[in-house]
């Protein structure tokens, strides 16, 4: 599999997100989705997916803990494209037993607390979802934080069994911007706020100026550790 990996980077070197999405889409139909944070990156991809394939699955995760404007987001993606995002929420006795040992806001005691809470809330929800797959795609941009400078447009995800794309990889925020603007893709609004990474609302604050992006995700943990388990590096 690493061959086939090294061959579809080689043949989308320097290749726009729309070729990537007109060569994958077609060819894995229902087998292919979106696995959308809500976030600027997912907003694009959800706006060039759908004017290559109107029919493609796109998905969230609602852990029970995102902003309002998350959902209010949710909403006006669906109005304005005519779809209706695939939500998928967590089991509740993995997410009450974890709330009864640990209290409703134990991720602020350990690196490891919060993964499990990470892991029941998210990562559950998103396995099921990608039992339904062979192909993800992300909007992971090298750009974003120290753990995501060696994203590659196409990975093989071993631990899931499956085919990882990454269409926004080499994009810059202000491209992501750009297109959005011209474009008018509906966006959360917290983005306006100094919120350039939107995640639970537990575990995402504001950001000050010159802040690395993802400053704001569990701020309390070192930089090396700010990745929930969706993205393994």
């Amino acid at each position: 599999m690493k061959t086939e990996i090294d061959q579809l980077n080689k043949q989308f070197d320097g290749k726009s997100p729309e070729e990537i999405l007109a060569y994958f889409l077609p060819k894995y139909g229902v087998r292919i989705a979106l696995a959308s944070s809500l976030g600027l990156e997912d907003q694009v991809l959800t706006d060039l997916i759908l004017k290559t394939d109107s029919t493609a699955r796109i998905f969230t995760i609602d852990t029970g803990r995102l902003f309002p404007e998350t959902y209010s987001l949710i909403d006006k993606t669906n109005l304005k494209y005519g779809i209706k995002i695939e939500v998928y929420f967590p089991e509740c006795e993995p997410v009450e037993q974890f709330v009864r040992a640990n209290g409703i806001n134990a991720f602020y005691e350990s690196i490891e607390k919060r993964k499990e809470c990470c892991g029941v809330r998210k990562i559950e929800p998103l396995l099921r979802a990608l039992g339904t797959l062979d192909v993800w795609i992300c909007g992971l941009r090298q750009e974003q934080s120290v753990t995501r400078t060696g994203v590659q447009a196409v990975e093989w995800d071993e631990a899931n069994n499956l085919i990882k794309i990454n269409p926004l990889v080499h994009w810059t925020e202000q491209q992501v911007w750009d297109y959005i603007k011209t474009n008018r893709v509906p966006y959360n609004v917290l983005h306006d706020k100094h919120f350039p990474s939107i995640g639970c609302q537990p575990c995402t604050r504001a950001v000050a100026e010159g802040e690395d992006v993802r400053a704001g995700r569990w701020w309390w943990e070192n930089p090396e550790h700010k990745e929930c388990g969706l993205h393994k590096r």
